[in-house]
């Protein structure tokens, strides 16, 4: 049975740090595609808690850039984010289906957006004043 999607910023954002948390574990078994696409996930569950937090209704959309174009236009502190929504994009279809010749990104780089996620989860979660602990939260 399918739900109603929750409208509260702190359910998505308690989502979003788990799929942050599931990112971790799933560079631990050396599974970079599904370690992408929780990267993505977590990005986007993110910025839909942020939009929701200013009374907006998220875009039934997994384009992360879209959802930051619209995060930008009332916190451009996060605008610095855009390279990590770019290429986090490209990790939410391929890794799903088995496409010919998309490669997995690479755990280095995984790593990398994994710092930045981070960061950008941590900006979001001040900024709609979440302080409750979050799953791989710090």
């Amino acid at each position: 049975m399918i739900g109603v999607e929750s409208r509260h910023p702190e359910d998505w954002l308690e989502r979003a740090y788990r799929d942050l948390n599931r990112v971790r574990v799933l560079l631990d078994v050396a599974d970079s595609e599904g370690a992408g696409f929780h990267l993505q996930q977590a990005l986007e569950k993110a910025l839909k808690a942020f939009l929701l937090n200013q009374g907006i209704l998220p875009r039934r959309t997994h384009d992360l850039v879209v959802l930051l174009n619209e995060a930008v236009s009332h916190m451009p502190e996060l605008e610095p984010f855009r390279e990590l929504c770019e290429v986090a994009n490209g990790f939410y279809i391929p890794q799903r289906y088995p496409f010919l010749f998309v490669s997995p990104p690479e755990r280095e780089e995984l790593e990398e957006f994994l710092s930045q996620a981070t960061v950008l989860l941590q900006a979001i979660r001040t900024a709609i004043g979440f302080e409750q602990h979050s799953p791989g939260s710090s």
